[in-house]
């Protein structure tokens, strides 16, 4: 929980650094979401560089367990639920051993993928598989269009024992539950958090 030091508004936010990132920087990111004014979230709109934060938390228990450590990983966001999966996906990239990364990532326009020259950048090394689609497009978009389906899915899944961990909003989160269910995920194979 977020707000400006001593006002007693608080929103959730999602940490977006992995652990030895914290530790080697000293850094705590979050991805805030700016609305289409450039104007970042109302109850942070005073704050600047140096500008005091109160910081709560963390809280929940969306994160990758021990158990699916050595297993390939597809995770899926929606939006700013790409912020938690970061985490993740720079966690394990950071491990000796990594087994396959796909990462699928919705957005409703081109410039509202957070991170994404990073994304561009791992995919292109060969470090992960990256699908982006947009849901809304306007203008000039050459990538995929339209929603996550079954079809993109099947096509990211990078095993049948992948842990799919997916973030977004929760009809996001519903309709890919059932999607990689159809595909032969099973439930205990799936992580989920909504927003």
């Amino acid at each position: 929980m977020v707000g400006l030091h001593g006002s007693p508004v608080r929103k959730p936010y999602s940490i977006a650094s992995a652990p030895w990132e914290l530790a080697k920087t000293g850094v705590l990111q979050l991805l805030a979401q700016v609305d289409n004014t450039g104007a970042l979230d109302p109850h942070l709109e005073l704050a600047a560089p140096g500008t005091l934060i109160d910081l709560e938390g963390p809280f929940g228990a969306f994160g990758l367990a021990a158990d699916f450590r050595d297993r390939p990983l597809l995770l899926i966001a929606g939006g700013t639920g790409i912020a938690p999966l970061r985490s993740m996906l720079m966690e394990r990239l950071a491990q000796p051993q990594v087994p396959p990364i796909a990462v699928v990532y919705s957005a409703r326009a081109p410039e509202e993928f957070a991170y994404r020259t990073e994304l561009d950048a791992l995919a292109a090394a060969g470090r992960i598989a990256l699908w982006l689609t947009v849901s809304r497009p306007e203008g000039v978009w050459t990538g995929r269009r339209g929603r996550i389906d079954e079809t993109l899915l099947r096509e990211a899944l990078p095993s049948p024992q992948a842990c799919c961990l997916i973030c977004g909003p929760p009809a996001l989160v519903a309709n890919v539950g059932e999607f990689l269910q159809r595909v032969g995920v099973t439930g205990d194979q799936l992580l989920t958090e909504k927003y």
